[in-house]
């Protein structure tokens, strides 16, 4: 008998009886430091509505909730964590780019939509 389960790097099915499946959370993962950090902000329509986009982000998971809330609150505005993204509500490209310079981190910014 087979075995199903499904993760975020889209594994889904395995026909081989003997397979056994273990879930890489990746949440272990060591944070570099901001300089090393090589974030892009990107602009994107999600849900019909601008949504500023930072990826690339290497680290923790709790590291990058604590980024997504810096960025949200600096901001003045919501948004979320997901899937490895802080997605920030509007178009919030100049002060996102801006406040991660300011704080030593090496990002860039580029068009999308």
């Amino acid at each position: 008998m087979s075995k199903k389960k499904s993760d975020k790097n889209g594994f889904v099915y395995s026909t081989d009886p003997n397979f056994q499946y273990s879930a890489d959370d990746g949440g272990d993962a060591e944070t570099l430091p901001p300089a090393k950090q090589k974030l892009r902000v990107l602009l994107e329509k999600r849900g019909g509505k601008p949504t500023t986009v930072v990826y690339g982000f290497a680290g923790a998971a709790h590291d990058l909730e604590a980024l997504g809330k810096t960025l949200k609150s600096h901001c003045g505005t919501g948004g979320s964590v997901k899937e490895g993204e802080v997605l920030v509500q509007g178009d919030q490209r100049e002060k996102i780019l801006a406040f991660l310079l300011k704080n030593g981190y090496s990002g860039t910014k580029k068009s999308g939509g």
